[in-house]
């Protein structure tokens, strides 16, 4: 693999805030490669200093070999988090016009089909949906079909139907060769979409990987959360409930939540269940999930990341007496 974009030592200070904090990293031609972080952390100081468009204090960025303000344009896209294209515009109006600022450029329709748009929508940009108007930003970045791209918070203010359409479209052009490099706070959107991910906080870096491999290093056990019944009896039904999972060879915790049962496989939640029906221990739910990179980003940095709501892989199973008469569902991503 060839790097198309290496950043070494990046410093960047406002007053006495430090926004970078010698970060460094490096990515490779057609890696999708995200970087997470909670508001605030430097995400979007670091895409400007490596697309050139703020001054870092110190250290060095190289894009396609060269500095970032002597790269070709024509092989860069940029979405900025924050844009404010010409408001009486419609949107394939935009698209046309930032189009009409390169040498070689896409057709506007196809764009605004990709990115989920009607191209005869003759709606201005103003009147749009916040959705409406991220997805019609997305598209000037794609005018110049660039090889190397850079998304900041692509789908903040996009509905869910809407970001998953993005998600598919992110993935088609890493399908076709693009290098991405984009910046959320969304978890299942980075667990989807990236080949590595770069936790940033605080202006630093704390870990780089693929998503599995910071998972399987940071993530921790998997947990099995047992709510117990609510009632006079909660204090005698958790305390039976220990026991009983206790004597069958399980670690388990007393929590807000309920009985914390970690290092449970799927296959043994029914070990569990018997444990508990042998006892007569009533419980209200079983929750079972597996460590994802919120609880990364949480072990790694002491910090939380909004996004939790968004990610996949957590199982929930509801029931009266031990579960018996319960229906199971399964909560993830497509």
């Amino acid at each position: 693999m060839t790097d198309v974009l290496v950043a070494e030592n990046l410093r960047k200070t406002y007053g006495d805030t430090a926004a970078l904090s010698g970060v460094s990293l490096s990515v490779d031609a057609g890696e999708v490669f995200a970087l997470v972080g909670p508001n605030g952390a430097g995400k979007t100081t670091l895409v400007r200093a490596l697309t050139g468009t703020t001054e870092p204090d110190s250290g060095s960025v190289s894009v396609f070999g060269t500095d970032p303000e002597s790269a070709d344009r024509q092989r860069l896209g940029l979405l900025p988090q924050s844009f404010s294209p010409p408001a009486r515009l419609t949107p394939r109006e935009l698209v046309a016009y930032y189009a009409g600022l390169y040498a070689e450029s896409r057709d506007p329709d196809g764009i605004l089909s990709e990115v989920g748009l009607a191209p005869d929508d003759r709606t201005h940009y103003e009147n749009l949906s916040g959705g409406q108007q991220r997805r019609t930003c997305v598209g000037t970045a794609l005018v110049n079909d660039p090889d190397l791209l850079f998304l900041d918070e692509p789908t903040t203010g996009v509905d869910p139907a809407g970001r998953r359409a993005l998600w598919r479209l992110v993935e088609s052009l890493a399908d076709r060769g693009t290098t991405v490099v984009l910046t959320t706070h969304y978890m299942a959107e980075a667990e989807r979409l990236a080949d590595r991910v770069g936790l940033l906080a605080d202006g630093e870096l704390a870990a780089v990987g693929s998503p599995a491999d910071l998972v399987a290093e940071y993530g921790g056990p998997t947990r099995l959360v047992v709510g117990t019944a609510e009632g006079t009896e909660v204090a005698a039904s958790a305390s039976a409930g220990v026991d009983a999972l206790a004597d069958v060879g399980f670690e388990v915790e007393t929590t807000d939540e309920g009985l914390v049962v970690r290092d449970v496989a799927p296959e043994d939640i029914g070990r569990v269940v018997g444990a508990l029906d042998d006892r007569g221990v009533e419980y209200d739910a079983l929750t079972w999930a597996e460590p994802d990179l919120e609880d990364v980003f949480l072990r790694v940095t002491g910090r939380a990341v909004a996004g939790r709501s968004e990610s996949a892989g957590e199982g929930v199973a509801t029931g009266t007496a031990g579960g018996r008469d319960g229906a199971a569902v399964a909560e993830g991503e497509p």
